[in-house]
């Protein structure tokens, strides 16, 4: 049997670059959606289930996944017009990244530093190229996405359990896709679960007929006519809990005034409440304070116990893992594009992310407070 078609093992900081890419909302939309075929497949999801979440064809999908494993990330942006062959190779292109980002102290050198002329006489001493030049190695890097900057120990995830973490969250994932039978006591049902927002109604500025400034302007007209930005949140904000239920391949919503704990738990209820009791589940979500089973507050802890819920936590800083991460840029490119609420035909969208926040202010003096902002994403 041919081995699975899958994106090569990527790091943390290729996984938050990925992420970046997805959540943008801007840009290039064909290097939004090949971004998010690398993230799902990055997240273990196989290849057929990538194509029918991202409305295309499995054969696209591992053309996707064999050009990034070829080319990185250079495979991601489309290219509409040839030229001549790049000077270096892939392989080379990321030894030079991977010696770029480490210090020299790492490489028994006296220097705590890079320089363009340190980098390149040490990549042509150790063979990782015959021959560089200073201005080619700064653009090199540049493409690369390495720049010069001031060391940050937040980039790295310095999470103790990162391995064990991350095993046990891609073995749920293989649980749900059904690449593994699970064992007795093992979740039979799969959520990702996070959190959006808050969503604001933003302004338009839109376009009218004015006179013209200037020496064409009239001296005695009146001002121009002006609409009002809304710097001012009278009436709150809403935040957008959002479930990825990945054996039925849906996504369920609920939009809330504060995401504290109580409201988590009051979306975890929901979601236990579509399986029977007997169904052990699992959510997958971040270390969100709210989350957490703390010493301090056990409610979350208890609650699960007494359910049949499995609360999974991805690594610190390692949200990428999460498979909802996205799916939330696709409800928002949904909700710039303005599309209304359609049918349960196959292949149409969901509900846009401002439909759901304007009814729910709209509600807001109609209903009483458990019926504030309730919504219910399904993807058919």
């Amino acid at each position: 049997m041919a081995e699975r078609v899958r994106v090569r093992e990527i790091d943390d900081d290729e996984g938050r670059r990925l992420l970046r890419i997805v959540r943008r909302g801007s840009g290039s939309v064909v290097t939004w959606r090949r971004a998010q075929m690398i993230l799902l497949s990055a997240q273990r999801m196989p290849v057929a289930k990538i194509a029918e979440v991202t409305f295309t064809s499995a054969d696209r999908v591992r053309d996707v996944i064999h050009n990034f494993n070829r080319d990185g990330f250079a495979s991601l942006y489309p290219k509409y017009k040839g030229g001549r062959p790049e000077t270096f190779t892939l392989p080379e292109r990321r030894e030079i990244k991977k010696i770029a980002k480490s210090t020299p102290t790492e490489h028994d050198l006296p220097f705590s530093t890079w320089s363009l002329s340190k980098l390149a006489d040490f990549l042509v001493a150790e063979g990782v190229v015959d021959d560089i030049s200073h201005e080619g190695l700064r653009v090199l890097l540049r493409e690369e996405g390495v720049s010069f900057q001031k060391v940050k120990t937040w980039k790295a995830s310095r999470d103790p359990d990162y391995a064990v973490k991350k095993a046990r969250v891609e073995h749920l994932y293989a649980i749900a896709d059904r690449e593994v039978v699970p064992e007795p006591g093992e979740p039979g049902v799969v959520f990702c679960l996070d959190e959006f927002g808050p969503l604001n109604l933003q302004p338009h500025p839109g376009r009218q007929w004015a006179e013209r400034g200037g020496r064409h302007k009239d001296a005695e007209r009146e001002p121009r006519r002006r609409r009002r930005a809304t710097y001012n949140r009278l009436h709150g904000v809403r935040h957008l809990f959002a479930a990825y239920d990945l054996a039925t391949d849906r996504l369920y919503g609920h939009v809330k005034d504060t995401k504290t704990r109580t409201q988590f738990l009051t979306f975890c209820r929901y979601l236990r409440s579509l399986y029977p009791a007997g169904v052990r589940l699992a959510i997958v979500c971040d270390n969100f304070s709210p989350h957490l089973t703390t010493k301090r507050c056990r409610r979350v802890a208890n609650w699960a116990e007494a359910n049949n819920v499995e609360i999974a936590y991805t690594p610190t800083n390692s949200s990428w893992l999460n498979r909802i991460e996205a799916q939330f840029t696709a409800l928002r490119f949904r909700a710039r594009r303005n599309r209304p609420c359609l049918s349960s035909r196959a292949g149409q969208h969901d509900p846009p992310l401002h439909h759901l926040a304007e009814q729910a202010c709209r509600r807001r003096t109609v209903t009483g407070d458990r019926q504030q902002g309730k919504r219910c994403l399904i993807r058919h």
